[in-house]
């Protein structure tokens, strides 16, 4: 089993603020991973807590102030006359826990809190049990048929910020007040017949199975366990085990998180139907099915069918919650067989869903990433929206140091991502820490076709373990790797280089090489779409824009536009020989601007 450094030392994983992150990726040097997790903090502060909290404060009588302006409140789905409400502040718990723990950053750290302690006397007044935003009849209707806009899965966003707080926080309150629900739930859940509450669980239920696998694989309480087992979704996971296609046209966000909480129950308990239906699971949402060129594979938060995706181009294709929750998979899927090919997916998501749907200059989210051409993405506002997406968006920068480094064992270290970043680790009972940048060696003419980074790794004292590198799915050719100066010949396996020496304090420099590639949607081989490495290209127009290639290969379409700007390379292409020719930018660069990801092809 593959490892993840959050699970060794998590407080020591972070995420470097080159200001050349960019520079030579096909993105612009404008920022970085860095800069966009600053963002987000930004905005996780900004928000007050009285907002943050003010629901589940309502809902415990415990808010009476009356106020003449409120315009400073929170609107949209975090609305006191929402029946979503509350969702966020689990989210934002979530990600503030996650980042302290990658931080070591105080001032969120003592924020949260500050809440889990509103929240604890929210739930002292409520009767020592109830501690959520909604009532509980949101739940007694659903126990009747009754339609309610998905009550579990806003419960249990503040189930999951209190068990990150408690796991990644520290914080031991978090769980008292986990613990104090969970009977609520065992008693209300004790109250159905298998096959009654198989109608409750067609009610989205959020990650809920994944919060009672946690739960259980703390406290070994027999009741977690029970609560648990209630959540094995039949009617979903029992034809995916058949290997019955379930997923088409169904709301792909429902399920995910339940295939998540699966995976962790399988990690608690050892059992192996629930290892089974998550790989079944994974094989028809996205072996079978295939995806767009972005990795994203919804439209209208529904699964396409398997490999029939050309009618489902439009304005709703990509929902932010179900690539951040598919990355997550992934990289679940990645630590359990160490396979390359979870990790790929993982890279491809992130850049074109969640950096393509996070703002570049206000971090704000898109909920969906159009694909149908000419379309605009639609970014939310701080304050007056709070889709699912913002949660997820407060979420995500927390999920990245963790899918960059893993170890196995004592005897191996794996690079599986390259972004700026470095982490400490102990290996056969020697601190490592490993560094990662890019690497800029020479001055050409022309924008670099490859992706060169430098990996310096220092151990406290000499360490032989073989450090792993990913060979990404882009890459072409053979890697050029040198270990302190000294080319070496790469070994792979299993899209692996593997360098085994005793280590000390060595430099590792590393480049794979690109190009540009034309990629067919899987049912429809004259819709093409262009990729820069693991980048989607997206072409500035205001509607669809047939591309005719009688007289030149798709592949040789597009050359480079713009290509250096202020001592920086740019990620700009244009078109050549067309009536009209267009140009390109990174699908991650892409702000308010109409654009086309997919163009069919004229060929006689």
């Amino acid at each position: 089993m593959t490892h993840t450094l959050k699970e060794v030392e998590w407080g020591n994983v972070r995420i470097l603020p080159e200001k050349t992150f960019f520079m030579q990726t096909t993105y612009e040097a404008t920022g970085g991973i860095a800069n966009r997790m600053k963002q987000i903090r930004r905005y996780m502060l900004s928000l007050s807590s009285e907002n943050l909290v003010r629901n589940h404060l309502l809902e415990a009588g415990l808010w009476n102030e009356h106020r003449r302006q409120l315009d400073d409140i929170h609107w949209g789905w975090e609305s006191p006359t929402s029946q979503l409400r509350g969702h966020f502040l689990g989210h934002w718990l979530s990600g503030a826990a996650q980042l302290y723990a990658q931080t070591g950053d105080l001032e969120l750290k003592g924020k949260a809190d500050a809440i889990v302690q509103e929240l604890a006397r929210c739930q002292q007044r409520n009767g020592g049990e109830w501690v959520f935003a909604i009532p509980e009849k949101y739940l007694e209707w659903i126990g009747r048929g009754e339609i309610v806009w998905a009550p579990q899965y806003a419960i249990h966003k503040t189930l999951m910020g209190l068990w990150d707080m408690f796991a990644y926080g520290g914080n031991e309150q978090a769980l008292d007040i986990l613990i104090n629900a969970a009977r609520w739930f065992k008693r209300w859940t004790d109250r159905f017949t298998d096959e009654e509450f198989a109608d409750v669980l067609d009610f989205e239920t959020g990650g809920m199975l994944e919060i009672w696998a946690n739960l259980y694989g703390q406290t070994r309480d027999e009741s977690h366990l029970q609560l648990m087992n209630r959540y094995w979704r039949s009617r979903l996971f029992d034809p995916l085990l058949r290997g019955e296609d379930v997923l088409t046209n169904l709301h792909a966000n429902t399920t995910i998180p339940e295939i998540i909480g699966a995976a962790r129950a399988w990690e608690v308990t050892g059992e192996k139907r629930w290892r089974d239906v998550v790989k079944a699971y994974w094989k028809s949402a996205v072996t079978d099915r295939g995806f767009y060129v972005t990795g994203g594979q919804t439209n209208g938060e529904a699964w396409t069918p398997p490999l029939k995706q050309a009618a489902r181009l439009g304005k709703h294709n990509q929902e932010h919650c179900t690539v951040y929750n598919m990355m997550r998979l992934a990289h679940i899927l990645y630590r359990w067989t160490g396979d390359t090919q979870y990790a790929d997916y993982w890279e491809r998501n992130l850049y074109n869903g969640l950096l393509a749907q996070e703002h570049p200059h206000t971090g704000m989210v898109a909920y969906y990433l159009p694909l149908e051409a000419g379309n605009q993405k639609k970014w939310g506002t701080p304050t007056h929206d709070f889709w699912c997406c913002h949660g997820t968006l407060v979420q995500a920068p927390a999920s990245l140091a963790p899918a960059i480094y893993q170890y196995e064992t004592d005897n191996a270290l794996r690079v599986s991502q390259y972004l700026p970043s470095q982490a400490t680790c102990e290996l056969g009972g020697t601190r490592v820490e490993i560094r990662q940048q890019y690497n800029v060696t020479t001055k050409p003419h022309a924008r670099p076709q490859n992706l060169q980074t430098k990996l310096t790794v220092t151990c406290e004292k000499p360490a032989r373990f073989s450090l792993q590198l990913r060979v990404p799915w882009w890459a072409i050719g053979t890697p050029r790797v040198t270990v302190n100066g000294q080319p070496q010949q790469p070994n792979i396996k299993q899209g692996l280089i593997a360098l085994e020496k005793e280590w000390e304090n060595d430099v590792i420099e590393l480049s794979f090489e690109k190009r540009l590639t034309c990629v067919s949607m899987p049912d429809d081989p004259d819709m093409v779409a262009f990729m820069d490495g693991p980048v989607v290209l997206a072409g500035l127009c205001d509607g669809e824009v047939a591309l005719d290639v009688r007289e030149i290969p798709p592949e040789e379409l597009l050359v480079p536009h713009n290509e250096l700007s202020c001592e920086c390379w740019r990620a700009g292409y244009k078109t050549r020989g067309q009536r009209k020719n267009i140009y390109f930018l990174p699908l991650h660069c892409i702000e308010d601007e109409q654009y086309a990801v997919y163009f069919p092809l004229i060929r006689k």
